[in-house]
């Protein structure tokens, strides 16, 4: 409880006592460059989904394989959120997000200049592609650090919004492929990001409020906390569902409806669109009526869509389903990161890298259970039907929690 109270003393370095304007209550070349950065970053992220298609031709791979190549980045930027986490801790979020940056570009470089002609290969630059999926624990802590209490959900939701670069690898990695080779799409992706690493070495500035480094015991502390792992728990849901559809859902449009991997890139640009768009919404929804309400609702919404995606006869009823559901998990996402600064400002990077953590882990989970489900029952329709379920049971934790966090947490925000 100490800490809580704390929490709420802490100020936003720079923000106007009364934080009556959002704008003028943080740093915005920070805010806009942690969404440039989180944007490309998540661009990368998932480009195998887009890619898999052609990938899975090329190679010969196996319903199995396929979900496995798309969910191995997930996985590995979900472990690698709790590194970043403890670097945004250790030694700030500016120069954490640099070396990040630089990791990605190189290894981009490399499989593009070496090609890849094997299985593992695909699962090495699932490896490196992780690195770029860890981004998100330190852009967020990069934003959220500048603003107040009250503002957390809009901060939190406009960097987030970034993993609307999602959208930009459905849409441009199939023509790119077709027009050059798969392979080629990796190389052509490091323009970009050189690009946006040099205009986040210009705007960055870590705010002056960066917690002094503490010991690993200490890092993870919260994770004594039950509301730690209700937290992780309902993000992997919201960003596990978001995360592991927008990897997924290329294969599963040219394989159910057999549509060309253009056109899927299409489709699930689509889906992905609705879900970053509305992040930030979520994060304004939750700052206006509480976080729990928001998350109660999407949860129920989320469950409901999937489950329907599994008996959707028509592409254009998938298609309508799909997109609910993502609406509904991308306002989950803002939703969650309202509650995080609120019970846990001190710890907010480390708490992101955790949280994020469940995230990549919900994703991974999706994406490869929706291979694996396709090869075992030739569909994928027991993959979403589980998912949902899972939807339904971190709805029914949220009813518990929900009376002990308004009671206990002390905060100037809605809960």
């Amino acid at each position: 409880m100490a800490s809580v109270i704390r929490d709420r003393k802490a100020g936003a370095p720079g923000a106007a006592s009364s934080y009556s304007s959002f704008w003028r209550a943080g740093h915005r070349p920070t805010l806009i460059a942690a969404f440039l950065y989180f944007d490309l970053a998540f661009m990368v992220w998932v480009i195998l989904g887009p890619l898999a298609p052609d990938i899975a031709r090329a190679l010969s791979l196996t319903p199995a394989q396929q979900g496995l190549m798309v969910a191995t980045p997930t996985l590995m930027g979900a472990l690698l959120r709790v590194v970043n986490g403890l670097l945004v801790d250790r030694i700030g979020p500016k120069r954490s997000g640099a070396i990040s940056q630089v990791i990605v570009i190189v290894g981009l470089l490399a499989a593009w200049s070496m090609g890849i002609d094997s299985f593992g290969g695909l699962l090495a630059l699932g490896v490196i592609l992780g690195f770029a999926g860890a981004s998100f624990a330190i852009a967020l802590p990069l934003a959220s650090r500048w603003y107040p209490a009250e503002h957390q959900g809009k901060a939190m939701g406009l960097a987030g919004m970034g993993n609307s670069g999602t959208v930009l690898a459905s849409l441009f990695a199939p023509t790119l492929a077709r027009l050059f080779g798969w392979n080629a799409v990796l190389g052509l992706a490091c323009i970009p990001l050189t690009v946006v690493f040099v205009v986040y070495l210009l705007l960055v500035k870590d705010a002056p409020d960066q917690p002094p480094p503490r010991t690993l015991t200490e890092y993870f502390r919260p994770l004594r906390t039950a509301d730690a792992w209700w937290l992780m728990t309902f993000y992997a849901v919201t960003f596990g569902g978001f995360s592991g559809l927008a990897s997924s859902l290329s294969l599963y449009f040219t394989d159910r409806f057999v549509l060309t991997s253009v056109t899927a890139g299409y489709c699930t640009a689509a889906c992905v669109f609705a879900g970053s768009l509305v992040r930030p919404m979520g994060g304004a929804l939750a700052d206006r009526i509480g976080g729990v309400n928001a998350l109660t609702m999407i949860l129920a919404v989320a469950a409901l869509a999937l489950a329907g995606v599994g008996a959707a006869p028509t592409l254009g009823s998938a298609l309508g389903l799909f997109i609910v559901a993502m609406l509904a998990l991308g306002t989950g996402n803002g939703a969650v990161f309202q509650l995080v600064p609120q019970r846990f400002r001190q710890e907010i990077g480390i708490m992101t890298g955790l949280v994020g953590m469940a995230g990549g882990v919900g994703g991974f989970y999706l994406a490869s259970s929706l291979g694996f489900a396709r090869e075992l029952t030739g569909s994928f329709a027991a993959g979403f039907l589980i998912f949902a379920a899972l939807a339904l049971l971190a709805l029914m934790g949220l009813t518990l929690v929900k009376a002990k966090w308004r009671a206990n947490w002390i905060t100037a925000a809605r809960i």
